[in-house]
């Protein structure tokens, strides 16, 4: 069967904690936080599920404007279904559902290759902040 996809599917916040727990991207979430989670997920603009039948293999959750950007912070993808294409088109997808948006990711140390090879351009001018409670 044909990997589906669908803009902002009927999810639960534990359907977002599992895929990301069978993914590689579970190990840089905080999934031992079930209201840090809860709050991740309500508070993402779009969401793009994609579905070998009726399970969620892959995600892609958004936060954006629509207009001007688009923070891909999510791009998930089952690792027994990795190596696909699945995860290229979560991002197609995300650009159809979000057309006038230019998107942004911050890329995982073992994903930097990935990213160039589906025509997304590397921008060296990024920065990060770490979270007020960090500060002393």
């Amino acid at each position: 069967m044909p990997i589906s996809y669908q803009v902002n599917p009927p999810l639960a916040a534990s359907d977002f904690v599992d895929i990301l727990r069978r993914s590689t991207l579970g190990e840089r979430r905080p999934l031992h936080d079930a209201d840090a989670m809860e709050q991740m997920f309500r508070h993402g603009n779009v969401y793009i599920g994609a579905y070998d039948g009726d399970q969620l293999v892959g995600i892609a959750r958004v936060m954006t404007d629509f207009v001007f950007t688009s923070y891909l912070s999510d791009l998930a993808v089952d690792e027994k279904y990795q190596q696909q294409g699945i995860g290229k088109q979560l991002i197609r997808e995300v650009q159809k559902a979000i057309p006038k948006a230019k998107i942004i990711l911050l890329a995982a140390p073992a994903a930097e290759g990935y990213y160039p090879k589906i025509g997304m351009q590397h921008h060296g001018h990024c920065f990060t902040l770490a979270p007020a409670e960090n500060l002393v």
